[in-house]
């Protein structure tokens, strides 16, 4: 996919403030820190158009982004950040929970996670429930830059191991790099063809 135009659209502090579900939607979560900003930069060969920033939390509002005025690509705010107060954490995580369960346009639901680092319990509690609940994603590891080859092929290797003890079959799984500008293209090659399949069988979001 080239990316012609990629416009920042709005931000919304609730799920029913989102803009209007015409179009087909991708959505990006991690935990705090994961490198979400820094991908959907690459992804979009825009330096600014997310908001990065050395203080883990930054992104608190979901905000959305116009691409090739054909699709939306939204910026949800990280999850699991101890930093902030627990009713701050617990209002994140109904937004979270509200927009991801309701927004009827959201085709998937990118789970960035850090490939540096062992399965954390938080991310893989969030995969879990994406499953219970539904809705599809694809797990996408970030930061495989920081690693020799062989040690991030093993990360994903054992991650993958953890996901197979709960789940048969695993969704997509992507290995990126923001700094490196690699796996990007497979994510928006698999946007690219889940848009055209949809306008191929006249897929329609209105209720």
């Amino acid at each position: 996919m080239v990316i012609k135009t990629a416009n920042f659209v709005k931000s919304s502090g609730k799920w029913q403030e989102c803009p209007e579900p015409t179009m087909p939607e991708y959505a990006f979560i991690g935990r705090s820190n994961v490198g979400k900003s820094s991908l959907i930069n690459a992804m979009m060969n825009h330096k600014d158009l997310a908001k990065t920033s050395g203080t883990p939390g930054k992104t608190q509002l979901i905000n959305h982004f116009l691409v090739n005025e054909d699709w939306y690509l939204t910026d949800l705010p990280g999850y699991g950040y101890a930093k902030v107060s627990k009713s701050i954490r617990k209002d994140f995580e109904k937004l979270i929970t509200n927009y991801i369960l309701n927004r009827r346009n959201l085709v998937n639901l990118f789970v960035l996670v850090d490939s540096r680092h062992t399965p954390q319990k938080i991310d893989l509690e969030f995969i879990q429930w994406c499953g219970e609940s539904g809705i599809p994603f694809s797990i996408v590891f970030t930061k495989v830059d920081k690693l020799k080859p062989n040690v991030a092929i093993q990360n994903v290797e054992n991650y993958k191991n953890e996901l197979h003890k709960t789940w048969d079959d695993l969704p997509e799984l992507y290995v990126t790099s923001a700094e490196k500008k690699t796996g990007g293209d497979e994510i928006l090659n698999f946007i690219q063809k889940t848009n055209e399949f949809l306008k191929n069988n006249n897929v329609s979001f209105d209720e």
